[in-house]
């Protein structure tokens, strides 16, 4: 009887996580399909910056807001936040992550640049570095985690940003 008791409330945990999973709302004009007007790096004409997106459904643990930006088509940044990392602090379930502008290290408000982009020569960037593939239609992505306070991975999502 203590087994089927065990097994039931463990159960009933496990499913209650499953509930709470995150997700990830795109922002801004932003569909995920493609790359907004003006949205891509300064080496092709625009001034880009990140796409604002809505989190919700974040564990009750975490600290930080994680978003690593990649191209899916260029292998060397295909991974990893290979066009940079932008930090969110988080407080809650729920956390607006605003846009923050590319290739500089000093973000507004309370974000923080991780790791910069990987690109390097004319596509080197201080932070985060807008899709730069001169409309070659590279696939952009994001994976986006939620960080507790010690710096565990809590739970983490992927969102296609767009082609380009």
């Amino acid at each position: 009887m203590r087994t089927l008791i065990l097994a039931c409330g463990l159960a009933t945990i496990f499913a209650s996580n499953a509930l709470a999973e995150m997700s990830i709302t795109l922002e801004g004009g932003w569909n995920g399909k493609s790359v907004p007007k003006g949205q891509h790096c300064t080496l092709f004409g625009g001034k880009g910056a990140t796409p604002p997106m809505e989190v919700t459904g974040l564990p009750s643990n975490t600290a930080w807001v994680y978003v690593e930006y990649n191209d899916r088509d260029y292998r060397p940044l295909s991974k990893n936040g290979g066009h940079g990392v932008i930090g969110y602090p988080a407080n809650g379930s729920s956390l607006d992550l605003y846009s923050v502008p590319g290739l500089v290290d000093k973000l507004p408000g309370k974000a923080r640049v991780i790791s910069a982009a990987r690109g390097t020569g004319d596509y080197a960037s201080k932070g985060y570095m807008p899709p730069c593939s001169g409309g070659r239609g590279n696939r952009y992505f994001a994976i986006v985690k939620a960080v507790s306070a010690n710096g565990k991975i809590l739970e983490e999502q992927k969102v296609e940003i767009g082609r380009y």
